[in-house]
C-alpha cells in the first residue's frame, strides 16, 4: 500500500509538476499567496496539506470548448460523464477531461457554474459561481487548483479574492470570503450514453488542445481498489471500506453496493434511488473506458408534478464520513 501512494505521488507530480513546499506555515504560503488573507479561516490550518503540486499545476478550463453529442465519437458509450442541464441547455463534462483539470469555469443557460471533480475523493459537484460578498456585494468567481488537500479532498481558490474553498462542501474555508457557501446544482454521474439519449442536441466537453495531456487515460489507476486513502490519517468509516462509493441525497448516505444489490430504494418521504449498469469507474483502469462497471445511479423525489431530479452525489466513503461523521451510511 505504501508503495501504492508513492508511486500516485511521483505520478502526479509528474504529470502536473512541482509542488510548493509542504509546510502548513501561512508565512511560507505567503510567498506564493500574496493576496490571501491567512488571519481569517473557519478551520486548522494544520489541517491543510500539500497536494504534491502547486498553484494551478493541475489548470482549471476557463474558456471551455464544446462539440455536439451526436458528433462525439471519440467517447465510449459508457465513460462517465457529469450530466447539467439549466434553462434549457445541456451539457456533458467527461472524466477524462475532467480528471486532468478539476475545474472548469462555465456558463450555462444564463448561470455562471464551476464543474469540479476532485479524483481522491470521488466527488463530482457543480456550483454557481455567484456569492454575495458581505461588503462588496454580488460578485461571480472564478475558481483554480491550490496544490492543496483537506481530508485528501480538493481545495479550490476564487480569483477575485484568492479565498480557499473547500470543494467537497462549497465553503469558503480561508480568506477573505471565509464562511460564504456555493449554492450546489443537481446533476446526473452518468454515461456518455446515458447523457446523449437524454439530450441528444447536448454539448460534450472536449479538451482546448488533445495533445496537452493524456485524455482518456486514468493517472490514478487502481485508486478505487486501494485500502486506504491518499494523504489522508482521520478516522475511516465503519462498516464499509474508505473507498468503496456511497449515494448521499437529502441528508442521508446509502452504499453504493447496497444500491446495486437492491436497484431501486424508495423512502417513506418519497425519495427513489435506482442504480442500472453501464458506467465505467474513472479511477479503475489505465484506460478510463475500460473501467469496472459501477453503474448508473439517479435520484428522484416525488412532488405533485411527478418524480423530479435532486441534488446527490456519488463519493468515496471515507470523505463522506470526513465531511459528515454524524451522518451513517445505510449498508444493509
Amino acid at each position: 500500500m505504501t508503495r501504492i501512494f508513492v508511486l500516485l505521488l511521483i505520478g502526479v507530480a509528474v504529470a502536473f509538476g512541482r509542488p510548493e513546499p509542504a509546510t502548513a506555515e501561512p508565512s511560507v504560503w505567503t510567498k506564493f499567496w500574496p493576496a490571501t488573507d491567512f488571519s481569517r479561516s473557519s478551520i486548522e490550518l494544520s489541517e491543510i496539506r500539500n497536494g504534491g503540486v502547486g498553484k494551478d499545476a493541475i489548470p482549471a478550463i476557463d474558456n471551455p470548448k464544446f462539440m455536439s453529442a451526436a458528433e462525439a465519437d471519440h467517447l465510449k458509450p459508457t465513460e462517465p460523464v457529469i450530466g447539467v442541464a439549466l434553462n434549457g441547455e445541456a451539457r456533458a463534462y467527461p472524466m477524462q477531461v475532467l480528471i486532468w483539470h478539476e475545474i472548469v469555469n462555465d456558463e450555462l443557460g444564463g448561470v455562471p457554474i464551476a464543474v469540479t471533480f476532485c479524483p481522491l475523493c470521488n466527488a463530482s459537484i457543480v456550483f454557481d459561481r455567484r456569492v454575495q460578498h458581505p461588503a462588496k456585494g454580488d460578485m461571480r468567481l472564478d475558481f483554480g487548483t491550490t496544490g492543496k488537500l483537506r481530508n485528501s479532498d480538493l481545495v479550490m481558490y476564487d480569483r477575485q479574492t484568492e479565498s480557499w474553498w473547500q470543494q467537497f462542501t462549497g465553503e469558503a474555508i480561508v480568506g477573505e470570503l471565509t464562511g460564504a457557501e456555493l449554492d450546489m446544482i443537481p446533476v446526473r454521474i452518468e454515461s456518455f450514453a446515458k447523457f446523449r439519449e437524454r439530450y441528444p442536441e447536448g454539448q460534450i466537453l472536449i479538451p482546448q488542445d488533445e495533445k496537452f495531456r493524456r485524455y482518456g487515460m486514468n493517472p490514478y489507476q487502481g485508486y478505487d481498489s486501494a485500502w486506504q486513502p491518499f494523504l489522508y490519517d482521520g478516522d475511516l468509516p465503519p462498516d464499509v471500506a474508505p473507498l468503496s462509493r456511497v449515494v448521499v441525497a437529502d441528508g442521508r448516505a446509502w452504499a453504493l453496493d447496497f444500491l446495486r444489490d437492491k436497484k431501486r430504494i424508495e423512502t417513506e418521504d418519497g425519495l427513489l434511488l435506482e442504480w442500472e449498469e453501464g458506467q465505467n469507474s474513472a479511477l479503475d483502469a489505465a484506460v478510463i473506458g475500460e473501467g469496472v462497471d459501477i453503474g448508473n445511479v439517479t435520484v428522484r423525489k416525488k412532488t405533485t408534478n411527478g418524480y423530479q431530479d435532486i441534488l446527490y452525489t456519488v463519493d468515496f466513503a471515507f470523505a463522506h464520513h470526513a465531511f459528515h461523521p454524524d451522518q451513517p451510511i445505510i449498508y444493509k
